[in-house]
């Protein structure tokens, strides 16, 4: 009786393998032994460095700016903050009988969409989902691919037409809405008659330059719009632009490089004027650069949450995880941007359906989420529609050199007269 036993457990063995490699690989749909369905990117194996040995694995990937590109400043401790993130939701017990991998299928895209595209097709038959896809153009090149696979991401980016995407999960104010935010600041705190958008190319810098140019429309200031390319050494042009046309203010959206190299030589060649940058122009490690004493002086960055310092319960769990760390807010999105994903998958584990099909359908389903303090619950509408669910809270800072991320409160977060009354009908880039 004990040979064929053997043949059983065996087989069973077998069918148990099989449907592991299935679900991590991508085939048909398999059961786990709680009922919960599952197809891509889930394994009823432990994950590499599982907390609980008894739980399975659900794998996620991450596509960033690792290396060489205009973001790696902020890239890194964005993915490094991801890592602490799920390290600390898996400490907590994981999501129902699964923990979370975002380390196995890390991947480099140094900002360019043909890298991107190619590191997302090499790990998308391993994982069930984006922890993070960093970048607009990059995010671009996956997008069609990612819809016809109902493979969910969290961007590591804010253009307003992720609004119109089921499949990404963003958080906080996009560049559009942001951009306006600045500029109702910037007419209650200086009230400039004219301003120029300076910026990249793409649905990232277009986004932001058509913020601006709606919110000028609105408030009566003179507009107009100047395209750079990402590089130090490519800013001329910029410079000379805002040299000759002399605005009163410049929105600024593009690498921290690029913004300091235009901030520090339009200064220092005797523009007197005023810059806002958006989220990803800034760096702590610029106040140690040339142009430092001009950013001290003339340049505010607009914000979608507060900086790594302030005191949410999110904000303390952040620094909690990682300690030792330099302070750098690119650990602050990277923590905000994973809260979507966190409710989304607790969302799916409940509801029996951990297939890509279901993890879409948890996502669509989300009324809110619970950011810790560091955006409103509100902030996680994803069924409510484009105009309705988009977030429209921005906070604007200062170069401090005291902060420790170089930056220090100057408005919180605010919506502006501007982005309180605009009616996000299709993406901002559109109407530039």
């Amino acid at each position: 009786m004990g040979r064929p036993t053997s043949r059983i457990a065996l087989g069973a063995a077998v069918v148990l393998l099989a449907g592991t490699l299935t679900a991590c690989r991508g085939g048909d749909t398999t059961t786990d032994d709680s009922g919960i369905k599952t197809d891509v990117g889930v394994t009823s194996e432990p994950c590499p460095e599982a907390v609980d040995t008894n739980k399975g694995c659900i794998y996620l990937g991450i596509i960033s700016d690792l290396t060489e590109g205009p973001f790696r400043a902020l890239a890194v401790p964005i993915t490094d903050a991801q890592k602490a993130f799920w390290k600390r939701v898996n400490a907590a017990g994981g999501i129902g009988d699964y923990e979370v991998d975002v380390t196995r299928h890390v991947r480099d895209n140094k900002y360019n969409p043909q890298t991107h595209n190619q590191a997302y097709q090499e790990i998308k038959p391993n994982v069930l989902a984006l922890a993070q896809s960093l970048g607009s153009p990059t995010t671009g090149a996956i997008l069609a691919d990612m819809k016809a696979n109902n493979v969910i991401a969290a961007p590591a980016a804010w253009t307003s037409g992720y609004a119109f995407e089921d499949v990404i999960v963003e958080s906080g104010a996009n560049y559009c809405v942001e951009s306006m935010n600045a500029l109702d600041y910037a007419r209650e705190a200086y009230n400039p008659k004219s301003v120029m958008a300076v910026h990249l190319a793409g649905d990232y810098g277009d986004d932001a330059a058509a913020g601006v140019k709606l919110a000028a429309q609105s408030l009566g200031m003179t507009f107009s719009a100047v395209k750079t390319d990402s590089g130090a050494d490519k800013q001329a042009g910029a410079i000379q632009a805002v040299l000759a046309g002399k605005p009163d203010l410049v929105v600024l959206t593009m690498g921290p490089a690029d913004a300091a190299t235009i901030v520090g030589q339009a200064v220092a060649r005797g523009y007197a004027g005023r810059f806002i940058g958006t989220s990803p122009t800034w760096n702590p490690a610029l106040l140690q650069s040339p142009a430092a004493p001009a950013l001290l002086a003339r340049y505010e960055q607009s914000a979608p949450w507060h900086t790594w310092s302030s005191d949410t319960p999110g904000h303390r769990a952040l620094r909690e995880a990682l300690p030792g760390v330099t302070p750098n807010d690119g650990y602050t999105a990277g923590w905000v941007w994973s809260y979507p994903m966190k409710a989304a998958l607790t969302k799916a584990v409940a509801d029996g359906d951990l297939t890509r099909a279901g993890l879409l359908t948890a996502v669509t389903s989300l009324t809110s989420v619970d950011y810790e303090g560091m955006l409103p619950a509100t902030a996680g509408n994803y069924a409510a529609g484009p105009n309705d669910g988009a977030v429209r809270v921005t906070a604007i800072y200062k170069p401090d050199q005291a902060s420790p991320t170089g930056v220090t409160l100057v408005r919180d977060l605010f919506t502006g007269p501007t982005a309180q009354a605009y009616t996000l009908d299709r993406p901002c880039y559109e109407k530039l």
